[in-house]
């Protein structure tokens, strides 16, 4: 039997622990003048688990630049409404001064426990008039820069959140 470092679980074991995407043991880690010492044998183990995605059913960002990002590798450089479960929308919405109650409206029927608005390259807060719909059900509203609201809602998406990235994206502030 082969041991992975001092914990005794054998290769084979780990692998298929891995392989079956199930709990893995990682143990802490400790200061280097220990490595041989007793931290290494009274380290306590933390479980772990994995569970693995299905990316064939969630939309989730796959880049971003000026004036664009991926969605699933499908490029777009207008304004669009992301939702894990359903095809990317289009957003009408050309510029931030053109932003209106409505906008955000009809991201609010989408029930999302969240929305990620990104308010294009620089971090802008939209009005609280305009964001009322959402409010007004419940559905936080979180503001951030577009790249920024990237990341977010890849993590949240992935964390199994029903969540909602609203993306304005204006091309060299020129509204399209």
């Amino acid at each position: 039997m082969t041991s992975v470092g001092s914990t005794g679980i054998d290769d084979a074991r780990f692998r298929s622990a891995m392989l079956q995407c199930r709990t893995i043991i990682i143990q802490r880690p400790c200061p280097a003048a220990f490595f041989e010492s007793a931290c290494v044998r009274a380290a306590p183990l933390v479980p772990l688990k994995l569970h693995a995605l299905p990316a064939s059913l969630s939309n989730a960002f796959t880049a971003y630049g000026d004036g664009y990002v991926e969605v699933n590798a499908i490029r777009f450089d207008h304004s669009i409404v992301v939702v894990p479960d359903r095809p990317v929308m289009p957003w009408p919405v050309a510029s931030f001064e053109g932003l209106s109650v409505e906008n955000f409206a009809q991201v609010a029927g989408m029930n999302p426990e969240l929305v990620v608005f990104g308010s294009g390259a620089r971090l802008r807060f939209a009005q609280p008039r305009l964001t009322a719909p959402l409010t007004a059900r419940g559905i936080g509203v979180e503001t951030m820069d577009l790249h920024a609201a990237c990341r977010t809602y890849n993590i949240l998406m992935a964390e199994g959140r029903k969540v909602a990235a609203v993306l304005l994206i204006e091309t060299l502030g020129v509204p399209r």
